[in-house]
């Protein structure tokens, strides 16, 4: 049985246009496909919206339900603090607690800040590198995403004249002259820039894996060359893990490659959902917010999405959960792979852990200009017909697997993804 239309969200986005922008909290929720829709409730890798259709679900929240909807264990610890008070302004032992899992878990990391979204953990990153080193410029790379703030969105995606620069109208146009774009796997170029003596650059961000666009590995030495420059040139190498960040390993993309940054950004599997973000590195760089670096924040430390992310690093820790990662992650691109063969379609899939990317119309994803070649038309199209037949995915193509997924659930995926394709073609071609 497939679902013919959504009465109930319709209504719903109705009336939410009445009084939010679009009808939704964040814009990138307004390009859903065919429209945004509404959930009552989740459990497990499932979701049902206002209608009563239930779904598989590989958005996961845009990525931090990395245990899946209602786990046990995460419900239990925030409803043990909730009666305890929401805030206090003040100190409390979650803080270090949590603090101490998040060290233990990536190796040479020594000091923790804790801040409330990945956009505010990537400002502050900046932020010290700018007052360690007294230089002002960075160096991101092309299609790398690190939040909303005027510094940091620059280079995500070309303008509607193909021009990649500043990401949102209104936006500080002086923010250009602050950093360098380069293309991901460029370390000829980086190392260049960083040893040019005007080069004034205080640090090189970068995802470790392009997850943004195209769950791009890096490639071999790629990571390794980055932290030999900046050691060479005092620069400071900050590793975006706001996706990878104990997701595709314990450590995050520390354990899963050798490469220790000197800082990293986490956020989104940190605390099973809710709103906890962190900059996790070296001690003599972070312990400068005691010494005339400001960083602030009136819910920094917020003692309910700490008792979650304590219990979400607990329930991590258990013993499988990555190598069950890799293996569904695995088999859920292994079918997505056997589907476009068995149909003709060209497309790639990638995966790293639990991320899987599926692109149509390319052979191959190497790099930024790859992901952009891809037909994401026809898989606007796509998502509709997975959509009516119970899987919620993201558009763009990247898929998040939680805890929650049992090998059935994939299986029954990658039966969904076969129909919806076929049912996709049958409107017409890629």
């Amino acid at each position: 049985m497939t679902i013919a239309a959504w009465p109930a969200s319709e209504r719903a986005w109705e009336r939410t246009k009445a009084s939010l922008a679009g009808g939704v909290s964040t814009g990138l929720r307004a390009s859903m496909k065919p429209h945004p829709l509404f959930f009552r409730g989740g459990s497990g890798p499932r979701l049902t919206d206002l209608d009563g259709n239930t779904y598989l679900d590989y958005v996961l929240g845009w990525g931090p339900v990395i245990l899946g909807h209602g786990h046990p264990g995460l419900t239990a610890a925030v409803s043990r603090q909730l009666p305890l008070g929401a805030t206090y302004g003040s100190g409390h032992l979650l803080e270090a607690e949590v603090a101490e899992k998040v060290l233990a878990r990536i190796p040479g990391t020594e000091r923790v800040l804790w801040s409330n979204t990945g956009s505010e953990a990537a400002q502050v990153a900046l932020r010290l590198a700018r007052g360690v080193t007294g230089r002002r410029r960075f160096i991101k790379f092309r299609g790398h995403y690190h939040g909303w703030t005027d510094p940091m969105l620059i280079g995500y995606r070309p303008d509607a004249h193909g021009n990649l620069g500043l990401g949102s109208q209104g936006q500080n146009p002086n923010a250009l002259t602050d950093v360098t774009l380069v293309d991901f796997g460029d370390l000829d170029t980086v190392t260049e820039l960083l040893k040019s003596p005007d080069a004034d650059i205080a640090a090189v961000f970068c995802e470790p894996v392009l997850c943004n666009s195209g769950v791009i590995e890096p490639p071999p030495g790629f990571l390794a060359g980055l932290r030999e420059v900046c050691t060479a040139t005092g620069t400071v190498l900050v590793f975006d893990e706001v996706i990878t960040g104990f997701r595709i390993d314990s450590g995050g993309a520390v354990t899963r490659y050798g490469v220790t940054p000197d800082l990293i950004t986490l956020a989104k599997a940190i605390a099973g959902g809710y709103p906890l973000a962190a900059v996790a590195g070296r001690a003599d760089i972070i312990d400068r917010t005691t010494r005339g670096i400001v960083h602030a924040g009136t819910y920094n430390g917020n003692p309910v999405v700490l008792a979650a992310a304590g219990a979400t690093l607990d329930a991590l820790g258990e013993p499988g959960v990555y190598e069950d990662f890799e293996r569904r992650g695995r088999a859920l691109a292994d079918g997505m792979r056997a589907i476009l063969a068995r149909h003709g379609v060209t497309g790639t899939v990638s995966q790293v852990g639990p991320v899987v990317q599926l692109l149509i119309g390319v052979e191959r994803v190497a790099g930024f200009d790859d992901f952009l070649a891809a037909d994401q038309a026809f898989y606007d199209r796509l998502i509709v017909q997975m959509l009516r037949r119970g899987l919620f995915t993201l558009p763009g193509g990247r898929w998040y697997i939680s805890t929650a997924h049992t090998d059935a659930d994939i299986a029954e995926t990658i039966t969904i993804i076969d129909e919806s394709l076929a049912a996709t073609l049958a409107e017409g071609p890629a």
